[in-house]
């Protein structure tokens, strides 16, 4: 079997990151709208986290499927 779960998780993560970060950048400056959260913009910061947290783990399978071609190593007797 040839699959990965880093991959899908890392695409997941990548995506919804990204897509937090764009819309927590773009209202960066309503500050009605991160009241509740003592002016903090969540979704920016979060988003920049879940991003990132993305391009690790697509960096692991991207790695991890790049080992796999290596021959094993001979048996010392």
């Amino acid at each position: 079997m040839g699959l990965d779960i880093r991959w899908p998780i890392g695409l997941m993560f990548s995506l919804i990151g990204a897509l937090m970060a764009i819309y927590g950048a773009a209202t960066g400056s309503d500050t009605e709208k991160y009241a509740r959260s003592l002016g903090i913009n969540v979704n920016l910061f979060w988003g920049l986290l879940l991003f990132v947290f993305g391009v690790a783990m697509l960096f692991f399978a991207w790695r991890g499927k790049a080992g796999n071609g290596q021959s094993p190593p001979a048996d010392k007797k």
